[in-house]
């Protein structure tokens, strides 16, 4: 028989932010009991007391892993670079796309720190570049089909050590701290040790006061 623990343990498991909010003991957990009441109470289709839910959420916080909060591991040779003033330009994909994306790299002054990152999906692919190419680069695909063009945005790009590559929510590390602060990710490109973050420009300071933190930590974390 399904009883009220197992229920609310399944039920933060699958809602990852309040279970970080309870490792972290800084949530309500009468507020949080009578949110998940009646939820348990549909399930088990009878009245629960609100006591019983409240203390499976403090059994449930008391044996989260302390896992759940692991951070990266970096290493001292790791570094954020910040951009600013790029803007992206999706265009859905033809036979002729890719004769186009060519006329981009003789565009590029890659000489002068410039940056071109190209995304190909299925059915579209995303180019971000410095603003100053947004004219040129609009008018190489004239004869295309432009799904959007998103400007005033900036990116952070932080070199990921080969040994935590395989570390388990690598990403959701860092993308959990920014949606904390209400940072929307426009776009998340990477490579394998390295990993761009594309904001709006006015989060690009803000967010980088956060990955600088994560990547302090984590340096600490890996000497000790």
């Amino acid at each position: 028989m399904v009883t009220v623990m197992q229920l609310v343990k399944d039920m933060v498991r699958k809602r990852p932010f309040i279970e970080e909010a309870l490792a972290r003991g800084i949530i309500n957990y009468g507020s949080l009991a009578d949110e998940l009441k009646p939820e348990i109470e549909a399930i088990l289709e009878k009245e629960v007391k609100h006591s019983a839910v409240m203390m499976a959420l403090r059994r449930t916080a008391e044996n989260i892993e302390k896992t759940k909060l692991a951070k990266v591991k970096f290493d001292k040779n790791t570094d954020i670079t910040l951009k600013s003033n790029l803007f992206e330009i999706t265009v859905q994909k033809t036979p002729t796309i890719f004769q186009q994306l060519q006329k981009l790299y003789q565009i590029v002054d890659f000489n002068q720190g410039d940056s071109l990152t190209i995304t190909q999906g299925q059915h579209e692919v995303t180019i971000i570049s410095n603003k100053k190419y947004r004219k040129r680069f609009e008018k190489v695909f004239e004869k295309e089909k432009v799904v959007k063009v998103i400007e005033n945005l900036g990116s952070l790009s932080v070199m990921i050590p080969l040994d935590a590559i395989e570390q388990y929510g690598l990403f959701y590390i860092v993308t959990r701290e920014l949606s904390w602060e209400n940072i929307n990710i426009i776009e998340l490109v990477s490579t394998l040790r390295e990993m761009t973050l594309i904001l709006d420009q006015k989060d690009v300071t803000s967010a980088f006061d956060i990955m600088q933190r994560l990547v302090v930590s984590g340096k600490e974390t890996k000497k000790s």
